[in-house]
């Protein structure tokens, strides 16, 4: 039952609604009141039926459901992408099938919420041949003619025979013994992008990333439906290869699947399709009647006669991380509310600066299409007013500008830009506008974005950037700005401003050049606030407040400024629980690396080490498997530091520790590898 104050008023005679309304209508508004608290015990109620249930109820009621069955040693964490409701869901199924493979693997899943799969090493060993007891595919010798086998070598679905290995497994040192078992999991998701333009190199030759860089692509991980089945290359996140792409491009290739091609707006079939390595500078070929592919760098080439200049549209996965950076992944909760106007581009105004030109009064203009958006919008907003230029939700257009992207506005103005990437170009706030009149724009805000940390290339006609350019200019004094889940290149702040970074990447594309500073040359600039992110390059700053971050930066020879990082004012800010580099001047720290006065071989050790710095790469920012644990738990709540500290990955591998004891067979071992 829902309450509406009107039809509850309704419901007193009109004698006193009459003298009410003489009297300014105070009963009216005490039963307002009184609604809506009824209400609000209405929700409650209703709330409390669904926490019977552990399907539907509240996140802090998962651990007592947990209690009821008997599942022990439940964890969670603040503002955590996982959850311990299907661990919970499944417990009992667990119970059933405790000790099989099909169960840990089952388990693995629930306790850490990532893609896994289980090998039973001993099933793997090569064997001597016994005539009661054959085992035909446990033999030493490996058949050069399996390719199949010969392509998943070294990955978590290697079948072929190996010889004993006695090292503990628990380790992740050895593998293959009789009492071991291996947990792979994939800390790398499939991340769609669906209908988007191709790059165009020439009229034949394209790349998938609309941003001309090239790409591996990924599979789009199969649903497993039942507990009973283990995890096939289909079921997790991988990247393609070539040869199971030929073999197997049903699996892989169409709408519905992995990856599709679509040109001047029909869907290229599979077998106008063939899979080819399209390796080196040059990769042109003649071909009349087949479209050439290759999924490990995310290349195409068109067949022969078509027509000049097609339009060449693709839908693929890539691997990452985290849903940063913008992608098509769900941002409405991001979403500014009760802000109007709306106006959609194209739908509603056929560019975004004709529709920002809209907005007399502040409102949010949004894209609707993963699209290229060829145009550099100047931004002015109106006093007291916010402005919102965003992606729709679950799309990831590219915006191209061909210079600088001026922000302004008038006194208590923001600027929120949420789901964009920009190919190149500088967001820039100028100190005053043209006409001498200062810029009193008081928040940028970028939310799930990314600034192409690398330098452009040429998109619709456009230059290529010969050297990366710094992604955000501030020369306005008293302006916040504000980066949450994104990915940018260097920010040029100058003195006076505050830039607040929150779970986000700021690359300047190497460690010597400067992140955060008021110019290219190391001024001090802005006032520096960051949390739980990744910097790659030197931070010159007047005050300076981190923590969970890692700074990653060093000083080039015959530098003259001697600090990777420097704060101005030492008795102002803190750095936790973060990296900071040796020989730094920044304000007090606690429980940071190195500790002070260690060895030039501690320094060392404890150096950040990545899979991948460069942007584009599945494995960007991801710290490497080899990288210290005081880097990689050595957040405050025992988290790994930078970026990626919201996904909890060393809670979530303890998570899946803690329950293995109870579903593994007696004398088995287990041990837990990454398959990426």
């Amino acid at each position: 039952m829902s309450f509406d104050i009107e039809q509850l008023y309704a419901l007193l005679p009109a004698v006193y609604r009459a003298r009410d309304a003489e009297q300014g209508e105070p009963l009216k508004a005490l039963l307002a009141v009184v609604a809506e608290q009824v209400g609000v015990l209405e929700e409650d109620l209703a709330q409390l039926y669904d926490d019977q249930f552990i399907e539907t109820c509240a996140e802090w009621v998962v651990p007592y459901i947990g209690d009821l069955v008997g599942t022990r040693g439940l964890f969670a964490w603040p503002a955590a992408s996982f959850s311990n409701r299907a661990q919970v869901a499944h417990t009992l199924a667990y119970r059933r099938r405790k000790g099989t493979a099909a169960v840990l693997e089952q388990l693995a899943r629930d306790a850490t919420g990532w893609d896994a799969n289980v090998v039973e090493f001993f099933q793997l060993l090569a064997t001597t041949q016994y005539m009661k007891h054959l085992r035909p595919k446990n033999l030493g010798p490996v058949d050069l003619r399996d390719w199949r086998a010969l392509e998943r070598v070294n990955t978590p679905f290697d079948r072929l025979a190996h010889t004993v290995d006695v090292r503990r497994i628990e380790s992740r040192r050895g593998k293959y013994n009789i009492p071991n078992v291996g947990l792979f999991l994939w800390r790398l998701g499939g991340h769609s992008l669906t209908n988007a333009p191709a790059y165009k190199v020439d009229e034949r030759r394209y790349r998938f990333n609309p941003l001309g860089f090239d790409i591996a692509l990924y599979n789009l991980p199969v649903t497993e439906e039942e507990i009973e089945h283990l995890a096939t290359p289909l079921n997790v996140p991988m990247p393609i290869s070539r040869r199971i792409l030929d073999a197997d491009k049903d699996s892989y290739y169409g709408a519905d699947n992995s990856l599709a091609l679509k040109v001047n707006g029909t869907e290229a079939k599979p077998g106008e399709v063939v899979v080819c390595d399209l390796s080196g500078s040059n990769w042109a070929g003649t071909d009349d009647v087949h479209h050439k592919i290759d999924p490990v760098l995310g290349r195409i080439l068109l067949k022969d006669k078509l027509d000049p200049n097609p339009t060449v549209r693709v839908t693929f996965h890539y691997g990452f991380s985290a849903e940063i950076g913008g992608g098509e992944y769900g941002r409405a909760s991001s979403f500014t509310d009760n802000l109007t106007p709306l106006v959609k581009v194209p739908n509603d105004a056929a560019t975004i600066q004709a529709a920002l030109s809209a907005l007399v009064a502040g409102g949010v203009v949004e894209l609707e299409s993963n699209d290229y958006f060829i145009e550099t919008p100047d931004i002015h907003a109106p006093a007291g007013a916010t402005i919102e230029l965003r992606a729709a939700d679950e799309e990831r257009p590219v915006v191209v500008p061909t210079g600088d992207v001026w922000l302004k506005g008038a006194t208590d103005s923001e600027v929120i830009i949420n789901g964009l990437v920009l190919s190149g170009g500088t967001l820039h706030i100028p100190a005053a506008d043209a006409l001498g009149n200062k810029n009193e724009l008081r928040l940028l805000r970028l939310v799930h974005c990314t600034l192409l940390p690398l330098a452009s290339q040429a998109i619709g006609g456009g230059a290529a950037e010969a050297t990366v350019a710094p992604r955000i200019v501030c020369d306005a004094p008293d302006v916040i700005i504000e980066i949450e889940r994104s990915i940018v290149g260097a920010i040029h702040a100058v003195a006076g401003a505050t830039v607040r970074i929150v779970d986000s990447i700021v690359d300047a594309s190497d460690e010597t050049k400067f992140a955060c500073a008021a110019d290219k040359d190391g001024t001090l600039g802005a006032a520096l606030e960051v949390e739980n992110s990744t910097i790659i390059g030197r931070v010159y700053t007047q005050m300076l407040e981190a923590s969970n971050t890692i700074f990653l930066a060093r000083v080039a020879a015959g530098d003259p400024n001697p600090a990777p990082i420097k704060a101005e004012r030492l008795q102002q800010g803190c750095v936790r629980f973060s990296y900071v580099p040796p020989d730094s001047r920044v304000p007090r720290q606690f429980h940071c690396q190195p500790q002070p006065g260690s060895s030039p071989a501690e320094q060392a050790r404890v150096r950040p080490s990545f899979n991948s710095l460069h942007y584009g790469d599945a494995s960007y920012c991801q710290l490497s498997a080899g990288c210290a644990i005081e880097i990689r738990q050595g957040a405050d709540d025992e988290a790994e530091m930078g970026a990626f500290h919201q996904l909890y990955q060393p809670q979530r591998t303890a998570n899946l520790r803690a329950r293995l004891d109870e579903y593994l067979r007696f004398g088995l071992e287990a041990g837990i590898f990454y398959g990426s």
